[in-house]
């Protein structure tokens, strides 16, 4: 059976949200899914620069999103690129203040025109087909059916990122609005992300929900092999231990470094299109590669990286997150997209809408043939008031807290990005 990797984001923006991660368990039996088709966007006018902006900006954010998440015992999982996208969407519609605070935190280029011919670019990039995997992502516009959004706007988020505006009420049904784009996100991440809008999260006060998925499916380019899978110890940041299904590859060639500090480990997967990096502290203190941890470092890291023989240690988990980033964004540098005075004008004509609340949702499961991931992001608004041979192998042990990064190999990109402090939660 085709095991693999799956990732969806939906961002909404409501009026209140949780601040820690949620535990939702996953299901890897579900049968291989048929991708709905994506239509084809202009994007003749894309240069590699424009791209490349975007592609900074959005890893650049990752990071930053990352050191503001809960710095506990928990697992961390996310997707930069869904958030970026989604909030390049509202972006579209922000003026003045607003969207200069918004410019800032996700490195948007300042030529719109540039910003939506990249957008496009790396939109019909995921969508491509007959690849050795499955990527797609989606966006969407829900729009309070006697709302009136300004066709330009329209015409921007439907050309340039694919986001179809479709008509709900909020107002009057606002249950049935809520199972709507629920379904929509349960489709577009294929069943990974179930009733992301709990029961009473959608009030009247809603007009406008923007929301992005993206999806990923694929296998390892080197397998693990099941059999070799045994339980093993992992140590947890307080030293305690718990056992957990090791899975265990030898002598296979991989790109590696490593300092007196760390270890680090890059995976493809097959296409060699995307891959896993992981970041593995020698010492059990993941604190202090934390502190170091920006987007140059890493840079600097995978230029470091070189093939070389490995046996490679590494753990099976799954897990799903759910975090509110208000404060996370308002943090990073925009906190009047969530005010009264922020300037959403280019989306109606009028300085009436702010955003509620952000939320994102992920889920991730890694075994010996692939990866499995989903992950949703909303956005709402309201109304304002050349290769080394060692001559013996290096071994690359993950048997205590790490960081992975899921990225396009071409271009950089984070599609994801994740800590791992218990393989078991």
């Amino acid at each position: 059976m085709k095991q693999f990797f799956i990732i969806g984001t939906l961002l909404v923006l409501l009026i209140a949200g949780c601040t820690t991660p949620i535990q939702v368990p996953g299901n890897n039996d579900e049968p291989e899914p048929v991708i709905t088709e994506k239509p084809v966007l202009d994007d003749s006018q894309a240069t590699i620069e424009g791209v490349n902006q975007i592609v900074q900006g959005n890893s650049q954010f990752g990071f930053n999103l990352y050191s503001k998440l809960p710095q506990d015992s928990s697992n961390v999982f996310f997707s930069p690129y869904s958030i970026s996208t989604a909030i390049a969407m509202a972006y579209e519609g922000a003026q003045e203040q607003t969207a200069q605070e918004i410019q800032t935190v996700f490195g948007f280029p300042v030529d719109n025109s540039v910003l939506r011919s990249a957008n496009a670019s790396i939109y019909n990039k995921y969508n491509k087909k007959d690849l050795n995997y499955i990527l797609s992502t989606a966006n969407a516009l829900w729009v309070q059916q006697d709302y009136t959004l300004l066709d330009n706007y329209k015409n921007v988020a439907q050309n340039s990122y694919g986001g179809k505006a479709s008509n709900v009420d909020f107002v009057n049904q606002t249950e049935q609005t809520r199972q709507t784009i629920n379904s929509w996100v349960e489709n577009e991440t294929y069943g990974k992300i179930k009733n992301l809008f709990g029961p009473g999260s959608l009030t009247p006060d809603y007009r406008l929900v923007i929301t992005n998925a993206i999806y990923f499916k694929g296998k390892w380019k080197e397998k693990f092999n099941e059999e070799s899978t045994e339980n093993q110890d992992f140590t947890l940041a307080n030293g305690s231990k718990v056992q957990v299904p090791m899975m265990r590859q030898f002598n296979e060639d991989f790109r590696y470094a490593e300092t007196n500090e760390w270890k680090a480990l890059e995976m493809d997967y097959e296409g060699n299109d995307l891959s896993m990096l992981i970041l593995l502290p020698k010492e059990n203190n993941l604190t202090e590669l934390e502190q170091n941890l920006t987007l140059e470092s890493v840079k600097n890291l995978k230029e470091q990286m070189s093939y070389e023989t490995t046996n490679v240690f590494f753990p099976r988990f799954k897990f799903n997150t759910k975090y509110s980033l208000n404060d996370s964004l308002g943090q990073l540098g925009m906190p009047t997209a969530f005010s009264n005075a922020a300037n959403f004008s280019g989306i109606t004509g009028s300085q009436d809408l702010k955003i509620g609340i952000v939320i994102h949702q992920a889920f991730v499961e890694v075994n010996e043939k692939g990866t499995e991931a989903a992950a949703a992001t909303g956005i709402g608004f309201e109304l304002t008031s050349a290769p080394f041979e060692p001559e013996e192998p290096k071994e690359f042990k993950a048997d205590h807290p790490f960081i992975f990064v899921i990225q396009d190999t071409e271009t950089g990109n984070i599609l994801f990005m994740g800590k791992v402090n218990n393989p078991l939660n």
